[in-house]
């Protein structure tokens, strides 16, 4: 255990975040109360905040000198031990964390021997900074200075954000920002629940019953969304879940079906629907898919090792993933993404790359690679005493690895982000061949565009200015109380727009 103890509350989620990417095995805990403990302590960090400090320094004038004061203690190892102290300005809050954020970097680099290639980015979208830049007409070698002195970041991964921003760019072009909008429909059913998932999912088994009465409720807030986005241009339409799959044939009907009757589909882009496992996958499911036009599914193995498919309780078998791809393909289905997933539990990097070459057999249009982030919801990390055994490893060579296979894949990187709890500070990235990048992924993580969010769990986005500012209001998650509650849940939306002056 790592604990940072603080003499006041500032920027405790970006010193655990970093101190985390250092030591992703340690439990790092961030506090400005002194806690007892009967885990084995590593090492402990104090961070203090001095105000109005009169020592002699350069600071503009008519200011007082701040500083914070860093020191590393190692009872076991005295000589590790080490203390720094930085100038700043407290009141600047966007320069001290950076100032904070780098000087923490430099001693743990120091302390543990090895350098991060994201450095200091941890709690930040990557690609937002040199997204940003290139909208201000700021030059390839004016970020890549910027990021290098500010960030830290290796050549490697800042040349990696400039590629997908330039893209994503590129792509965005064709979103209508102001009067368009998108369109997130949530299916939380799945055939099982898998050891490290902590979204908002429900065995289907226990609810097969009750989907219809599920797609009445959708259908309230379709209707609501169409009314009051009618004069809006709808350009992407995303059907998540969940796994929505698991409707029956006829579910799958009426649910596209009631997105055709209620919506103006003429602006529209990109229609996707998230087919994900393949032991929810039927003939007559993707017929369905495709007499309504739709192309773009995604068939989600997460990897191709039957062992680890059994452990993780994904209930379906490395050939069912083949066979359901090469169906799809069968019945005209153009643009297939595939997920999977590095770090997995027990996975050594030959393990992910006996998976790239199976997926490079099958070549999908896109390829998404996520390093493993285990959530506090997921069953891997609320039952951590019966997993405590297994292995768990991901490495900046395997993530090259799938890069590579990518590559040779004909797919370029164009989308990217990172996630709490993801071990090692790595990042997860978006791959596909030209012409076949996925508009809604870009959209939900560069947040440039409203998206209105139905069913259970689900969060709508109101984006004002391009993402300058940002509204959020959320559905209930328990698919019970969406059920009952599912006119309070539109009202809800209602009187959000009504007060964030939405028209």
């Amino acid at each position: 255990m790592i604990p940072v103890q603080l003499n006041k509350a500032n920027f405790e989620y970006d010193i655990h975040s970093l101190v985390k990417a250092f030591f992703p095995g340690e439990d790092v805990l961030v506090s400005t109360e002194k806690k007892e403990t009967d885990e084995r302590i590593s090492f402990h960090i104090d961070i203090e905040y001095i105000e109005n400090r009169r020592e002699e320094m350069e600071k503009p004038e008519g200011t007082e000198p701040d500083r914070i004061r860093i020191r590393f203690g190692d009872e076991q190892n005295p000589d590790r031990e080490m203390k720094r102290e930085i100038p700043v300005l407290l009141s600047d809050r966007k320069e001290t964390k950076n100032r904070l954020k780098q000087e923490l970097y430099n001693m743990l680099a120091a302390y543990t021997g090895q350098k991060l290639p994201w450095g200091t980015l941890t709690g930040i979208r990557p690609t937002k900074i040199p997204m940003g830049m290139l909208e201000e007409g700021k030059s390839r070698e004016e970020i890549v200075a910027y990021m290098k002195e500010t960030y830290l970041a290796s050549q490697e991964k800042i040349d990696l954000s400039i590629e997908v921003a330039e893209r994503e760019l590129e792509l965005l072009s064709r979103i209508d920002y102001e009067k368009g909008y998108s369109l997130y429909v949530g299916i939380p059913f799945c055939p099982s629940t898998c050891l490290y998932c902590s979204f908002t999912s429900y065995p289907i088994g226990k609810w097969a019953d009750r989907i219809d009465e599920y797609l009445d409720a959708l259908e309230k807030e379709i209707r609501f969304t169409a009314d009051r986005f009618h004069d809006r241009h709808l350009n992407t339409i995303y059907i998540g879940g969940g796994t929505p799959t698991t409707l029956e044939p006829a579910q799958l009907d009426r649910l596209i079906t009631m997105l055709e009757e209620h919506f103006d589909l003429s602006h529209l882009l990109e229609f996707t629907v998230e087919a994900g496992r393949p032991d929810s996958i039927t003939e007559e499911k993707l017929r369905t898919l495709r007499a309504h036009n739709i192309s773009r599914i995604s068939i989600n193995p997460q990897t191709m090792k039957q062992a680890t498919l059994d452990l993780i309780g994904r209930r379906h078998t490395v050939e069912q993933t083949v066979e359901s791809f090469r169906l799809a393909r069968r019945l005209g289905f153009d643009n297939i993404n595939m997920d999977i997933i590095v770090g997995l539990p027990e996975e050594t990097m030959e393990d992910v790359r006996d998976t790239m070459e199976a997926l490079k057999e099958l070549a999908p249009d896109n390829l998404t690679v996520h390093s493993l982030a285990v959530k506090r919801a997921a069953r891997l990390q609320m039952q951590k005493e019966d997993y405590k055994n297994l292995h768990m490893e991901n490495t900046w060579e395997t993530i090259a690895l799938t890069a590579r296979y990518a590559g040779e894949m004909g797919l370029e990187p164009y989308y990217l982000y990172r996630q709490k709890n993801m071990a090692g500070n790595f990042e997860n990235v978006g791959y596909a061949r030209p012409g076949c990048a996925g508009l809604y992924n870009i959209l939900i993580m560069e947040e440039k565009q409203t998206i209105m969010a139905l069913g259970a769990g689900a969060v709508t986005k109101f984006v004002f200015d391009q993402g300058q500012r940002i509204e959020r209001v959320g559905n209930v998650k328990d698919i019970t109380h969406y059920l009952t509650r599912i006119d309070e849940m539109i009202e809800r939306k209602e009187k959000e727009m009504e007060a964030i002056n939405w028209h």
